[in-house]
C-alpha cells in the first residue's frame, strides 16, 4: 500500500471520529456538531482525491459518496450534487453501474432545484457510458432521449439534436427503422430553417432514406422525391445519386450492381460503421429474399 492509501485512510478514519464525537452528548451539549461534519466532509474528500492519486478509484469513489451524503444531510443540495459526480467520475473507470447510480443521485438533486440543463448533461453523460457497450444500447437511448427532452425545454435546441441523432442512430441499429426515420426527418427539417445548418440536411435525408430503404424499396423512392423537394440541392448530391441507383439495382435484383455502386461512393466518401452496417443488411436482405423487393 502506497502513502497516499495509508494518508486517505486515515482521513477516512478521521472523518469517522469527528461523526462520532458529534453524536456525542458532550457534542451536543455545547454545539459545534455542523463544524464537525463540515471537518468530516473536508476529511472525505481530501481522502478521495489522495485515492485518485493512487488509481484506487472504488474507494476514491466511495469517499466522494460519503462527502455527499453529508452534504445533502447538512442541506447543501448543490455540493451534494457535486460530490456525487466525482464520484462518478472515479466509478467510471472500474464500475459503470456504480457509475450511473452517482449520477442518477446527482440528477435528483439538479431537477429538484430545477437545473434542468445540469440534468441533461449527466442523462448524456449516462447514455455515452452505456453505448460503450453493444448490450446496453436500449438504456443509452433512453438517456439520450431525457437528456434531449430536458434540453429541449430550456431552450437548446441545438444540443437537444445532437442528442436525438444519437438516438436514431442506435435506433437504426437496433432494427428500429421507423423511429430513426421520423428523428432524422424531423432533425433535418428543423436544420433547413437554418442558413448555417441547411448543408447537414443532407446527411440526414441520406441516412433516413437508407433506413427506409431497410424496410420497404417502394417507401425509400418515395422518401427521396419527398427530400428533393423539402432541400432541392440534396437531387444534386452524391447521396441522392446513390440511393437511386440503389433503388434501380434492387428493384432489378441486381446485388452486384448494388455492391459496386456502394464501392464506388466508399472510393471517394469514406462509409464509417454504421452506413456499412445498414448497407450489408440492406444487400442480405435482397440476397436472400430477393422477391420482397
Amino acid at each position: 500500500m502506497g502513502d497516499n492509501e495509508q494518508k486517505a485512510l486515515q482521513l477516512m478514519a478521521d472523518a469517522e471520529k469527528k461523526l462520532t464525537q458529534q453524536k456525542g452528548f458532550l457534542g451536543s451539549l455545547f454545539g459545534g456538531g455542523s463544524n464537525k461534519v463540515e471537518d468530516a466532509i473536508e476529511c472525505y474528500q481530501r481522502a478521495g482525491n489522495m485515492f485518485k492519486m493512487s488509481k484506487n478509484w472504488t474507494k476514491a469513489g466511495e469517499c466522494f459518496c460519503e462527502a455527499a451524503t453529508l452534504h445533502a444531510r447538512a442541506g447543501s443540495r448543490h455540493d451534494a450534487g457535486t460530490c456525487y459526480v466525482d464520484a462518478s467520475n472515479c466509478y467510471k473507470k472500474v464500475d459503470v453501474e456504480n457509475a450511473v447510480a452517482c449520477l442518477m443521485k446527482s440528477i435528483d438533486i439538479y431537477t429538484d432545484m430545477g437545473r434542468f440543463t445540469m440534468a441533461a448533461k449527466h442523462h448524456q453523460s449516462i447514455a455515452e457510458m452505456y453505448e460503450a457497450d453493444s448490450n446496453t444500447l436500449a438504456q443509452s437511448i433512453q438517456h439520450y432521449e431525457q437528456a434531449a427532452d430536458y434540453f429541449k425545454g430550456e431552450e437548446s435546441v441545438s444540443s437537444a439534436n445532437k442528442c436525438m441523432l444519437k438516438v436514431a442512430q442506435y435506433a437504426a441499429q437496433l432494427e428500429d427503422y421507423e423511429k430513426a426515420i421520423s428523428i432524422y426527418e424531423q432533425v433535418a427539417a428543423s436544420s433547413l430553417e437554418s442558413s448555417l445548418l441547411k448543408y447537414s440536411a443532407k446527411e440526414y435525408f441520406f441516412r433516413a432514406a437508407l433506413c427506409h430503404l431497410s424496410v420497404d424499396l417502394l417507401n425509400a423512392q418515395h422518401a427521396i422525391q419527398k427530400y428533393a423537394e423539402q432541400y432541392p440541392a440534396f437531387q444534386d448530391s452524391r447521396e441522392f445519386k446513390l440511393i437511386k441507383i440503389l433503388c434501380e439495382h434492387l428493384e432489378e435484383q441486381n446485388i452486384e450492381g448494388f455492391t459496386e455502386a456502394v464501392k464506388d461512393y466508399d472510393s471517394i466518401s469514406r462509409l464509417d460503421q454504421w452506413y456499412t452496417t445498414i448497407l450489408l443488411r440492406i444487400k442480405k436482405a435482397a440476397d436472400e429474399d430477393p422477391d420482397l423487393r
